[in-house]
């Protein structure tokens, strides 16, 4: 008669990673809830930035279209008014602010670029520090997890799988969930950081069209040979329309 060797898992019940997790130790359990809101953190800011760059690039090439065949000044400021929402059209009424020479114009136009790309960097500093801390906090969990093995071990006076298993288990599974938080925030980070290079690039090309515009607009004045058009042309610095600066 054959006699069939006891099954050594026999009566243990089978957990998921997350089922292990949460019925481990306390420290453990904390450090997964942080990988946990970190992630949940990063999911938010990336999305967050991810539409906000999209409108932002959106408006531009918007303002680009309908002030590509402003000839002066007026009509470039009343488009700007009319997209004061715009990353082009807070440029353009930064430029409106302040008279003077093409290279005054162009420090203008330059201190609101870097304005529009402080508005479009916003949370990306959180977002990096997502990235960069959750495979640390998961390390932290897996040293925490292979102490308790250690432990254990001395109280057990065995170093067999069942002493040592769940509490190494525990710590390679909050490792495994802080690289899930933390390649994803890091993909997101590099991919809206090149967005936003891009925007600022874009807006750097075309402010150099706007600086010229009002720039010629300003010489053509101050000699008295300004056509008189629908929307103000040929007035002097002191006639253009101001209109609030918006960052």
């Amino acid at each position: 008669m054959q006699v069939t060797p006891p099954d050594p898992n026999a009566g243990i019940p089978h957990q998921s990673p997350l089922e292990q997790v949460m019925h481990g130790s306390w420290p453990v359990v904390a450090i997964f809830l942080l990988i946990l809101a970190m992630g949940t953190l990063g999911a938010l800011i990336a999305l967050l930035k991810t539409l906000q760059i999209w409108r932002m690039r959106a408006e531009l090439h918007q303002f680009e279209r309908e002030s590509f065949n402003a000839n002066e000044s007026g009509d470039l400021f009343e488009i700007a008014r009319k997209h004061a929402g715009s990353p082009g059209g807070r440029v353009v009424l930064a430029i409106a602010k302040r008279g003077g020479s093409v290279g005054i114009l162009e420090a203008v136009a330059k201190r609101a670029i870097v304005a529009e790309q402080q508005r479009a960097s916003s949370l990306m500093s959180m977002l990096g520090s997502v990235a960069a801390a959750a495979p640390f906090v998961g390390l932290l969990g897996t040293v925490y997890g292979i102490m308790e093995a250690f432990i254990k071990i001395g109280q057990e006076k065995s170093a067999s799988l069942p002493v040592v298993a769940p509490a190494i288990g525990e710590a390679l599974i909050t490792t495994l969930f802080g690289l899930f938080a933390a390649i994803p925030a890091l993909v997101t980070y590099n991919l809206i950081g090149r967005w936003v290079e891009n925007l600022v690039s874009e807006l750097e090309a075309a402010s150099g069209a706007w600086v010229t515009i009002v720039a010629d607009s300003d010489r053509v004045s101050a000699h008295g040979a300004a056509p008189r058009g629908a929307h103000g042309e040929g007035r002097t610095e002191s006639q253009r329309p101001q209109y609030p600066q918006q960052y």
